[in-house]
């Protein structure tokens, strides 16, 4: 199984779940943190960064 290099969003309250992403051959990928070992959602980096444009409310 690979090992990614995950980052917890800054975002993240202390304790609380938290989104954690990384990059690795050329996709984002995104995890919850309280089962990083679950499912991993894969994206081009520009559909993620059409998603966090999306989530600021930016156009």
């Amino acid at each position: 199984m690979t090992e990614y290099l995950w980052q917890k969003s800054s975002y993240c309250a202390q304790g609380g779940s938290c989104i954690h992403v990384a990059t690795a051959d050329s996709t984002v990928k995104l995890t919850e943190s309280s089962d990083p070992s679950g499912g991993i959602l894969r994206a081009t980096p520009s559909a993620f960064s059409a998603l966090t444009r999306v989530l600021k409310g930016q156009p």
